[in-house]
């Protein structure tokens, strides 16, 4: 690496900086009123232009040569390094973090990106001090559609439980939705609620599943993560109601003692239990009967009951 002045004009953006949304005007001001009074305290990194060229690429800092434009500066000191396999794009990510917060759509799309251009999850955690299973939810978030998260860039953002739902939605229920709930002149703001609202689905989770691998495999189950639930607890789930219920029901069947019988919940959420039939609450004896059934969550709940006791002839 070297030390050189150059024209701050002559510098070259870089097609893969990772802020794409305007800065915080306050903080550029502050930077613009610094470097008037003390010049560049740390110099922008640049990297020769590829293919040939006799310029310069920034490679980060381009907050500080813009500002530096604006000063009326005519020659800045810059720290020439080699350019990046990866064209900077970690560096600028890296260095806009630790400079200036970045706006989060900027960092989700930034991480996408960097992944796009061959760098793995693990890596990219390991750069920024995060947990592999929070830079695959930033990228979650990075593929919500584009229209929407443009938007989002702006600062109108909705809150977490209503990103959880967009990001776990097809971008062709997004595209369907957002046509009814995209901003207008009128309106700039976007109802969030009502956007989550058209996307939710209901979800079955794996943790009350009492069906196997067998049987998920048989119904077409496919559990999907949930990235925005606690790492430690078992967050996968499906949307596939029907066949959710479906390897439940079997798996009751398979496994119905031979005194049971499957039932239904009532209204109430209560199972259905035979005419004078009994409930016991306590521990049942050998010669009551169990019952079987799924609650509103889905989950196979087992309850005993008694039969009266037939009358002598």
């Amino acid at each position: 690496m070297e030390l050189k002045l150059v024209d701050p004009r002559a510098l070259v953006e870089n097609p893969d900086k990772a802020r794409r949304s305007k800065s915080n005007p306050q903080a550029d001001a502050l930077l613009l009123a610094t470097i008037k009074a003390v010049g560049i305290v740390q110099p922008p990194v640049v990297a020769p232009q590829p293919d040939g060229g006799n310029g310069f690429v920034i490679q980060a800092g381009h907050r500080r040569v813009k500002q530096a434009i604006a000063a009326g500066l005519e020659e800045i000191t810059v720290i020439v390094g080699e350019a990046a396999e990866d064209g900077g794009a970690m560096r600028s990510l890296v260095e806009t973090l630790a400079h200036e917060g970045l706006n989060p759509v900027d960092q989700w799309r930034a991480i996408e990106r960097l992944v796009a251009i061959g760098w793995t999850e693990e890596a990219i955690a390991v750069a920024l001090a995060l947990s592999v299973r929070q830079i695959r939810k930033l990228r979650l978030l990075a593929n919500v559609l584009p229209a929407m998260l443009d938007h989002m860039a702006k600062g109108d953002m909705p809150n977490e439980s209503q990103l959880r739902t967009i990001a776990a939605a097809s971008l062709e229920e997004q595209k369907e939705v957002w046509k009814a709930h995209k901003p207008s002149k009128g309106d700039p703001q976007v109802s969030w609620w009502s956007v989550a609202n058209g996307l939710s689905k209901t979800r079955m989770y794996a943790r009350d599943a009492s069906f196997d691998d067998e049987l998920r495999e048989a119904y077409g189950i496919s559990w999907v993560e949930d990235l925005f639930a606690p790492a430690d607890e078992d967050s996968r789930y499906t949307t596939d109601v029907e066949a959710y219920l479906g390897a439940q029901q079997e798996w009751m069947t398979r496994n119905l003692p031979k005194k049971g019988v499957i039932t239904e919940a009532n209204t109430w959420g209560q199972p259905e239990l035979p005419k004078k039939a009994e409930r016991v609450y306590g521990k049942p004896k050998k010669s009551d009967h169990s019952a079987m059934y799924l609650d509103r969550d889905g989950k196979v709940q087992t309850v005993h009951f008694r039969m009266p006791e037939p009358k002598a002839a």
